[in-house]
């Protein structure tokens, strides 16, 4: 089975500029509608984070700003958690949780975007 994570953002092409600058994502494709961006597919290493508007639409998609609330997260393994640390906070992400090691034998830390979802990173890789 595969998962994609799919997210929503008022202002998408701010979101996908911000994803490479923060958090290194590169984009694999763009799709636009009315000159703004309709769907996006991010890549990080071998994975892929889907995002698109929120706003009107069929399914009522809202941002997590909009909501007041969080209710998931996406969670990045990566090898060089320091670096990525380091690139998250330079860039301007609100860091939710520091970068420490966990009980389970991880090195993580939690950062925010700009629009209000929760972007977790460590070492850890499930079997």
């Amino acid at each position: 089975m595969n998962c994609i994570a799919f997210l929503t953002y008022d202002d998408a092409e701010a979101a996908v500029d911000w994803l490479e600058r923060a958090f290194g994502f590169e984009r694999s494709s763009v799709h636009e509608a009315n000159g703004k961006i309709a769907h996006a597919e991010l890549r990080f290493d071998d994975g892929v984070v889907m995002l698109g508007p929120a706003g009107p639409n069929d399914f009522g998609l809202k941002t997590p700003r909009e909501l007041g609330a969080v209710s998931q997260g996406v969670y990045l393994i990566v090898d060089d958690i320091a670096g990525q640390y380091d690139r998250a906070r330079a860039s301007g992400a609100e860091i939710l949780r520091e970068l420490a090691d966990t009980d389970y034998g991880s090195r993580e830390f939690m950062a925010r975007d700009p629009e209000g979802n929760i972007w977790s990173f460590g070492t850890y890789r499930p079997e």
